[in-house]
């Protein structure tokens, strides 16, 4: 498909700058993306990623709002039809229900920066927001000789850590989030996009008294991909990467005057049987969370996809959020100290 093509699925307004178009084309897997700047939106972008494999096709778009690292910045998704979407409860965690050990994976923090992105699980649609500490946006430090994250970091859609329910083997409840993935391929993903990852193994931070698990996965489009395919071999084909992960996870909030983080199982990661057991797990949560079999407290559980679920809502309805946020603007610039080196 020519680029051109491309450009009614953008938006239904004039597009008057340049668009781009990367095809990548890897066995049953192609992947888009594009982007482009509207006439009548300072710097508006929209990232489109489509994702086709043998069973399923999907398509989804970002619509950045604010300006970015203030407060009032996010990260709207969208589908084909440009209609709103959360990626929380609407992209489906697997792409195909033949391997379950792929998932889909949407990216909150590209490797190496220091913004700390999330999405957002109490706010209607669940958009990417930066999130605020003392009443700024909170980056992360750079503890030597870590720069930023050093893998792309996002959340696994449809998985749930209940807060209510402890975890046996760590003894801890969950984190009221979805599940943390850490990339570990050799791309930098931009915010927003949505990738098909295959899960090796994970790690089980203890957060501030909850179990907060942070699986490993490599982009099934790297080039290691064909070789890692346990936790095992993290280590035999990226020695010494496993290591930096724990101890980035240990000290990285040292610098803000907190104790160094522990883990379950003395920091050992645990393999990939194990890992995909507890993806099965937080996605049994999710569906209690988004069949309201469960209370959901402050968490938001509307979508516009998930068949049966009382909080399923009309496009329209959903598309007002973007609207009910200022377009996007220039980002803030960022003082130097973002970059400052913490020793610790």
């Amino acid at each position: 498909m020519r680029a051109h093509q491309l450009l009614p699925y953008l938006s239904m307004q004039r597009v008057r700058t340049a668009t781009r178009l990367v095809t990548v084309a890897l066995g049953a897997c192609v992947k888009s993306e594009t982007c482009s700047v509207l006439a009548n939106r300072p710097k508006t972008c929209l990232l489109r990623r489509h994702i086709h494999t043998a069973r399923v096709i999907m398509s989804y778009s970002i619509v950045e709002r604010g300006s970015r690292f203030t407060m009032d910045y996010r990260v709207f998704f969208t589908d084909s039809q440009q209609n709103v979407i959360s990626p929380f409860h609407d992209i489906p965690l697997y792409p195909s229900s033949s391997d379950q050990s792929v998932c889909n994976m949407v990216v909150e923090i590209p490797r190496w920066s220091n913004a700390k992105m999330e999405i957002s699980t109490q706010e209607k649609m669940n958009p990417i927001k930066q999130d605020v500490k003392k009443e700024k946006p909170r980056f992360v430090k750079n503890v030597f000789p870590h720069h930023g994250y050093i893998w792309n970091y996002g959340a696994f859609p449809q998985t749930y850590e209940d807060p209510k329910i402890t975890t046996p083997d760590t003894g801890c409840k969950g984190d009221s989030d979805p599940l943390d993935v850490c990339e570990i391929g050799y791309k930098v993903h931009p915010r927003g996009s949505v990738i098909q990852v295959k899960i090796l193994g994970t790690l089980a931070l203890i957060d501030e008294g909850e179990t907060d698990w942070k699986i490993l996965a490599i982009d099934v489009t790297d080039p290691l991909a064909e070789k890692l395919n346990d936790i095992e071999d993290i280590d035999k084909h990226m020695p010494g990467f496993l290591k930096a992960t724990v101890e980035w996870f240990k000290i990285y909030k040292m610098p803000d005057g907190k104790p160094e983080n522990t883990f379950a199982f003395d920091g050992e990661a645990k393999n990939k049987e194990y890992a995909l057991k507890v993806v099965e797990e937080c996605s049994k949560q999710w569906k209690d969370l988004i069949g309201k079999n469960v209370e959901c407290d402050s968490i938001k559980c509307e979508n516009t996809t998930v068949a049966g679920s009382p909080y399923k809502i009309e496009n329209q309805e959903a598309n007002a959020c973007v609207e009910n946020h200022p377009a996007l603007q220039e980002a803030e610039v960022l003082g130097p100290e973002v970059d400052k080196w913490y020793y610790v």
